[in-house]
């Protein structure tokens, strides 16, 4: 990426105020459970059983403007619920929230040329066309003067490198270039807020890391505010400060990333580069699990034990190096969900509420 890029910085005294305010904000479906067999089927069209579906539950929540928020939970949380609310696709049952000051439901057109909502399960650019021509569609659509749209379409193509795409249909692109070219169509009208619903799914290694050095950049660049939500823990690590974790519609966690691993992370990785392996079994008074990798073996240590163990763990011979590391966030998040006493209290910054 071009670290010359001519996006202006935006005065970063404006990062004070909340962007987005959300009270006591609920949402509920009534679903109808369809039985099994014939019988069943046609007594359902005279009596039917339906029963409720509570996708969020009394949130409360707070984004300052410039934040970069990573909205964490397993499937059926709650996480796309709460991004539809915000950006005004549905209504809620109960419950308030204004971002940049407008009511998301109420769609007005004044708010939605300031956010920009990308789904990566959902397409915007016409399928048998040009990104090109979709890029002029937004340009009418959000009134935006010729001159400036091509500026901003020009820093932005650059940017993430596809400037050779324009002219090619959408249906012949890979599924990262056409999710670059979202993101092109997402940030023509400037919004000052962006929801991110998966953007990253289905991407390869190189794909990813191209999507996330361009929003770093264009982030810090315009302060714009960034709800994500994500199953790739390496979009949160390279991308997030802080995270909001929803667990059966609730939240569970809202605090800085930092605090989360130290929170919900119990161990340290400890790993032994050894000219001669020795038996594991030595190493087990050390850790609650040893592996051997090769020349390596990995120990998992308890967190507070680790300035005891290290000094022990130096004296064994034949050791080449060692490194002490966190247990990769994608584990501590599949443990946190994986519990099932987890689902009713709510920490702030790794504290009790």
């Amino acid at each position: 990426m071009n670290a010359s890029s001519r996006l202006p910085t935006v005065d970063r005294s404006l990062a004070n105020d909340d962007v987005i305010q959300v009270s006591g904000l609920s949402k509920s479906y009534r679903v109808y459970d369809k039985p099994e067999g014939i019988a069943a089927s046609i007594s359902g069209l005279f009596r039917r059983k339906h029963r409720t579906v509570h996708a969020l539950q009394n949130i409360d929540l707070s984004v300052k403007r410039g934040e970069f928020v990573a909205l964490l939970g397993p499937n059926g949380a709650g996480k796309t619920t709460c991004l539809k609310l915000l950006s005004g696709i549905i209504t809620p049952t109960s419950g308030e929230a204004r971002v940049l000051g407008h009511v998301p439901w109420d769609r007005e057109n004044a708010y939605r040329r300031r956010f920009s909502l990308v789904m990566g399960q959902r397409n915007q650019l016409w399928w048998d066309l040009p990104a090109s021509e979709s890029f002029k569609l937004h340009r009418e659509i959000y009134r935006i003067d010729a001159g400036h749209f091509d500026r901003i379409r020009d820093e932005l193509v650059d940017l993430l490198g596809v400037r050779s795409l324009l002219l090619q249909p959408v249906r012949d692109l890979s599924l990262g270039e056409r999710m670059k070219l979202e993101l092109v169509a997402s940030l023509l009208h400037e919004p000052e807020v962006l929801f991110l619903d998966e953007p990253t799914l289905g991407l390869d290694v190189v794909a990813q890391h191209a999507v996330h050095g361009f929003l770093q950049h264009y982030q810090s660049a315009r302060r714009v505010t960034v709800m994500l939500t994500t199953h790739y823990m390496k979009d949160v690590a390279a991308l997030c400060q802080r995270v909001v974790v929803v667990m059966h519609g609730s939240i569970l966690y809202d605090g800085s990333l930092a605090a989360f691993i130290d929170r919900y992370s119990t161990h340290k990785l400890v790993t032994l580069e050894m000219s001669n392996a020795p038996n594991p079994a030595l190493l087990a008074r050390w850790g609650s699990d040893v592996e051997v990798r090769g020349p390596e073996i990995l120990v998992r240590v308890d967190r507070t034990q680790v300035a005891s163990v290290l000094p022990e763990l130096l004296e064994i011979p034949s050791i080449v190096d060692i490194t002490v590391e966190d247990v990769p966030l994608e584990e501590i998040v599949a443990s946190l969900f994986r519990s099932n006493d987890s689902g009713n209290s709510r920490t702030h910054d790794g504290a009790p509420a």
